[in-house]
């Protein structure tokens, strides 16, 4: 088998939305550039995503220079929002998180509020350098983290991809799959490894850039969701649960955190370190 390469780079520059794919990506201590800086949130200030609103998956969001994004959804006029300045700043939850957040301007808030056909507004991490830590129980002192649910970044194989696709294909929903990799909305799709393998992974280098590779990836209902149609079936999540549950978790992907800064390019070799 020829070595391990990155096959492609994936920025979801509002939390749950749509993915724009890069073929080169600066690394950040918090993660990908331009990644989930942005997010919604409800009239409780509490995150909003695919969980609650499938219909997300069918939003796009563009990052455009300086940091705003140019957004789109079926139905709807196009929508270009700035980065907030810093007279309005607010407090959300996320997930079990409380997070000073800069609130958009107010056409953002009433243009996602019709597209979800519910109250939402649209926030920005201001400053990810200090905001929100990575769960102590798996970093290093200092490790910080944008709107993504826990760590910088999120990993996954093609082959292993390949085999989940073989384990729904002798399932009892054979129908729902083969399944693409947009179901797990990773950062960064490594090929050529053997199935699993990056169970094993303890620290890896992506062209110049080292990473650690600190906990495997529990799924949940966004990966049984269409991110075309934001259809809901019940693969992979059913296969899932009978072949790589452990504990309470079902499991696809690995969570990283980078040990440094530089950036990434399709094609870069994959060394294992550790």
């Amino acid at each position: 088998m020829a070595s391990p390469v990155l096959r492609s780079l994936h920025v979801y520059p509002v939390k749950s939305l749509g993915v724009q794919t890069s073929d080169e990506v600066a690394v950040e201590p918090w993660g990908l550039d331009g990644d989930r800086r942005w997010m919604l949130v409800d009239k409780a200030a509490r995150v909003i995503t695919q969980r609650q609103q499938p219909v997300m998956a069918r939003i796009s969001a563009v990052l455009l220079p300086g940091g705003g994004i140019a957004l789109s959804a079926p139905g709807h006029p196009p929508l270009r929002v700035a980065v907030p300045g810093p007279e309005r700043l607010v407090s959300v939850e996320l997930h079990r998180d409380t997070v000073t957040v800069a609130e958009a301007a107010a056409e953002a808030h009433t243009w996602f509020s019709e597209v979800l056909g519910s109250q939402a507004k649209l926030v920005h991490l201001d400053d990810p350098a200090r905001r929100r830590h990575v769960d102590p129980e798996y970093a290093r002192p200092g490790d910080m983290v944008s709107f993504a649910d826990g760590y910088p970044l999120l990993l996954t194989t093609t082959a292993s991809l390949d085999a989940l696709n073989d384990l729904v294909a002798a399932g009892d929903r054979p129908h729902e799959g083969p399944l693409p990799m947009d179901r797990f909305r990773p950062n960064v799709v490594v090929d050529s490894t053997e199935a699993w393998e990056e169970d094993s992974w303890r620290r890896i280098a992506i062209g110049d850039v080292h990473f650690s590779v600190v906990k495997p990836c529990g799924r949940c209902v966004i990966t049984t969701t269409d991110q075309r149609t934001a259809e809901r079936g019940r693969e992979p999540l059913l296969t899932l649960a009978r072949h790589r549950r452990v504990d309470k978790q079902l499991l696809f992907g690995q969570n990283l955190i980078p040990d440094g800064t530089g950036v990434l390019r399709v094609g870069d070799p994959v060394k294992i370190l550790d």
